[in-house]
This record gives C-alpha cells, structure tokens and sequence, in this order.
C-alpha cells in the first residue's frame, strides 16, 4: 500500500483485459473528485487517483489504466509490481476476451501472488451477448470475486472498488458513505431493466452448477 497523506490510505489497481473491453471507459465514468492524473510514458499508462468515502474513512485507488497498450503484446512487469489488487476485464459480447482471461491472470499472479481481484464482464447492456452466464466459471475455479457491469450505463460501477477496498482493508463490513460521483449514462446506450434482471437470475443459477476443470466452449 502506499499513501498520498498519513490519513489517507491508497491502493495501486491495475486493470487489465483485451483492448476494447471498456477499462478506459469505466474508469472515465468517475467524473468528479479526481484529484490526480499521471502519465507513465515508459509503461504506456495512465493513472488516475479516484477517492472513495467509506464507513472507515476516505480510500483513494491509483488506477493503472493501459488505454490500449495491452494490444502490443503483454504488458511490461512494472506495470504489475507494487499492485495492491487487480480488476480483469472481459466483453461478454465477445468470446475471445473472456477465452484470454487466463492469460492475464497467469500474468498477474506471476508478478503479484496474493493481492484481491475481481473479475469483470462488462457491456452486459448490449443484448448481443455471446459469453452465457454458465461459461463463466474462472472466477469459481480461482476462487476471486465476479461482477457483470455495464460501463456506459453506470450499472454496478461501484461493486468492484467496494469489493477491493472491503478486502484491503480487512473489514467486511465497509460500506460507502456517498454515492461515487459518476457521469451520467450515456444518453445512446440504455439499460433495459428486465433483460439485466434475467441476466442476473442466469448467474444464480450457474452458481449451483459444478465447476468444470476447465472452461468449455459452450457459449
């Protein structure tokens, strides 16, 4: 952990997945309050400082965010090191995303063995979904938290950060004091109550099914 003040604590996240999963998009939803933006220009990364207000007191994460420079190949250990917690992206309209996830997470635990991650399917907006919720069983087999969020529409934007920052900071119980301060849903993209609430009950279904030793091609 590393921190901007003595009362402060703040956490290095990295973000990882294919291009074009919406990592830059999720973290530019977090319009207000960003108090800090770095360049890394010999790792290709941009880094935002986005504050949260919990019920243990203000958490700031430092977002590695790579904008694109994961497209190059891999990305270079001093992107990973120092990471306090991880969030692996995946577009659940494209299967070739969620089919890479191992890799990133291969990467990951390379250079960062223990940290808390949660595994993200985003875009769960668009009804072209080709990733079903029984497909999705990484998560289970690794044993790291899942989310389905939509990026554009701010739906369960806020999960992740809850998550890591209940983990980081040993208290289950940690809830935020205020809404994070999102921009407003894209006024093109809409969320369609009743397919997310199908998607979701999808999900607690798949939870009770057995974890395969690996993942299959059932999509």
């Amino acid at each position: 952990m590393t921190t901007m003040s003595a009362e402060v604590p703040t956490f290095k996240l990295v973000l990882v997945g294919d291009g074009c999963t919406g990592k830059t998009t999720f973290v530019k939803r977090h319009r207000t309050g960003e108090f800090e933006r770095r360049y890394h220009a010999t790792l290709g990364v941009e880094v935002r400082t986005l504050p949260f207000y919990t019920t243990r007191g203000q958490v700031n994460f430092n977002v590695w965010d790579t904008a694109g420079q994961e497209k190059f190949g891999g990305l270079r250990d001093g992107y990973y090191i120092g990471a306090n917690a991880a969030i692996i992206f995946f577009d659940v309209t494209s299967r070739i995303t969620y089919k890479n996830v191992p890799n990133w997470h291969r990467d990951l635990v390379r250079v960062c063995e223990n940290i808390p991650m949660v595994l993200v399917g985003n875009k769960v907006d668009c009804k072209d979904r080709q990733v079903k919720a029984k497909s999705i069983t990484f998560h289970r087999r690794k044993n790291i938290q899942y989310y389905e969020i939509s990026a554009k529409t701010n739906y369960n934007f806020e999960k992740p950060f809850k998550y890591l920052a209940r983990r980081l900071s040993n208290d289950p119980n940690l809830e935020f004091t205020e809404e994070p301060a999102v921009k407003p849903p894209d006024a093109d993209v809409t969320l369609d109550r009743e397919y997310i609430a199908e998607q979701e009950r999808q999900l607690e279904q798949a939870v009770a099914l057995p974890v395969p030793a690996d993942d299959d091609d059932d999509f």
